[in-house]
């Protein structure tokens, strides 16, 4: 692991495997109260990237992981953790990276993507035609404010939206710092995306149960050039299905 300091002070924690001077580093952003190695190395992406010879790079955003965790709401937001990215870069003085986002992690991914010419190749899961309705991770299944109050209730009995039970079941389970996830869920990303501008060959990929990730062919048609996929699973699995990992190595491969 090794951190870089970001241009507001925080600490940013990555882990990184592999050798690859050939090509660019592959980027992995994590989604919502998980972290790079929750979200990509327990289900195996890593792995299936070090197996066709990537160097991977998986970070923890802020609030997140071994990252800093401010309580703060002044320092949250994806278009802040998209600027992270960009300072990754900086940081590892490479001219070009291929970039994976996952739920949270892929509008972080598509904000950076559509101002930042070092994104060679793009994926993003966990997401669908909800980015181009709400400029966000999808809202109309379970609104942030509900994320915010089961994050912070006390007693779990007392969260007043059932879709946002299990991000709290979830921060519990991992040990996450409830208070700094809280500050993200009060600022996610809810404006317009500048899709149209993104010029790094795309994929989107979604579970074909997952409700926050509806549509993702919708999503694609408004990337320039983009295609969609398909994997079974939800929100939660879906990330795990071997097509998954299959479909991210072959697509960077390019």
């Amino acid at each position: 692991m090794f951190r870089f300091t970001t241009a507001d002070g925080l600490s940013i924690a990555c882990h990184e495997w592999g050798e690859d001077a050939a090509r660019p580093p592959v980027v992995l952003h994590h989604g919502f109260s998980a972290s790079g190695l929750i979200n990509w190395k327990a289900p195996g992406i890593v792995d299936a990237l070090l197996a066709a010879g990537r160097r991977v790079i998986a970070i923890d955003a802020r609030g997140h992981g071994a990252s800093d965790k401010p309580h703060d709401p002044a320092f949250y937001g994806e278009a802040r953790m998209a600027r992270d990215v960009s300072e990754l870069i900086d940081h590892l003085d490479v001219p070009a990276i291929d970039l994976a986002g996952y739920s949270m992690g892929a509008i972080v991914s598509l904000i950076c993507a559509s101002q930042e010419p070092r994104v060679r190749r793009l994926v993003t899961g966990g997401v669908g035609e909800g980015v181009v309705a709400t400029g966000g991770v999808d809202t109309r299944h379970v609104p942030s404010n509900a994320i915010v109050q089961a994050l912070l209730v006390e007693d779990v009995s007392m969260i007043e939206h059932p879709a946002a039970a299990p991000f709290r079941l979830f921060a519990d389970a991992i040990g996450a710092d409830r208070k700094a996830l809280a500050a993200q869920a009060s600022v996610v990303h809810a404006q317009p995306i500048a899709l149209d501008r993104i010029t790094a060959p795309t994929l989107v990929v979604a579970g074909d149960d997952d409700p926050l990730a509806v549509h993702p062919e919708r999503l694609a048609a408004v990337i320039p050039g983009a295609r969609s996929l398909l994997v079974s699973g939800d929100h939660r699995s879906a990330v795990a299905a071997p097509a998954f990992a299959r479909a991210i190595v072959e697509f960077l491969a390019g």
